[in-house]
């Protein structure tokens, strides 16, 4: 008999946390499921490097690929300009990324900035062309529950302008919202420089950065940003929002879509 009491309470005990789980669960449905959110990948490079093109080619084996856990990676592909001065200009390269880059050099507390580097999720930084550093990096950046989210609704043109609907859920007060039109590949024969006589090959490449504001509430919104000349009216190119804290701090989520 004491036996049979003892399994019955166990079971009722069982039985009450089965519910708790449940109602905490209830209680927080704007927390998304982890493999519904993305880790997003930057790669700071530049086609006067030599070391960097190892790492443009692991940044085409990520993209479109998943984590161990299933969370989506997208990345993109930055290139800083202070190689420029030393025998080939980049010619994908603007100021923008390298103040980007400078950002998370000081957020990151790191001597200086370098190429190649990858900044995974906004939090971890390791050499670009490091296989297992970046593989590292990115099981770490994926251990961390997100509080928000962002989805992409539509990014269509219109004129010289891309009118885009995005939702976001969660806890994204304080948090910013970038907006990056990116080509999905390109390709240069460079012509001088470390890498001269080379052909490079690139994926996600970023043509314009655009921080569309702060994220002060849940549900559906809309932003419009303008379209460079070299998007219009030409396929292969994509839309990544994201989420980033202010001041260059962690990306809680991003999402990408075909422009068109």
């Amino acid at each position: 008999m004491r036996i049979y009491t003892a399994f019955a309470t166990i079971a009722v005990l069982l039985a009450a946390g089965l519910m708790l789980l449940s109602a905490q669960t209830t209680a927080t449905p704007t927390q998304e499921p982890r493999d519904r959110s993305a880790i997003l990948v930057e790669l700071f490079t530049s086609e006067g490097c030599s070391s960097c093109p190892p790492a443009d080619a692991l940044l085409r084996q990520l993209n479109g690929a998943h984590a161990a856990n299933g969370q989506r990676l997208i990345v993109l592909s930055e290139h800083v300009t202070y190689w420029n001065s030393l025998g080939w200009t980049d010619p994908f390269s603007a100021e923008t990324y390298t103040q980007r880059q400078a950002a998370y050099t000081e957020k990151l507390r790191l001597d200086s900035a370098y190429t190649p580097q990858m900044v995974i999720g906004g939090i971890e930084q390791v050499v670009g062309s490091d296989r297992a550093g970046v593989e590292r990096a990115i099981r770490k950046a994926g251990q961390q529950n997100s509080p928000a989210s962002i989805r992409i609704l539509n990014a269509n043109p219109e004129g010289n302008r891309l009118q885009i609907a995005y939702a976001t859920a969660g806890e994204t007060k304080g948090a910013e919202i970038i907006a990056v039109l990116t080509d999905d590949t390109d390709q240069s024969s460079v012509q001088r420089g470390e890498n001269s006589g080379r052909t490079l090959a690139h994926v996600s490449v970023a043509r314009t950065l655009t921080r569309i504001g702060k994220a002060t509430s849940s549900g559906a919104q809309s932003a419009s940003v303008a379209l460079p000349a070299n998007l219009l009216g030409t396929p292969g190119h994509h839309l990544i929002l994201f989420l980033q804290i202010a001041g260059q701090g962690r990306v809680l989520d991003a999402d990408a879509r075909p422009i068109g």
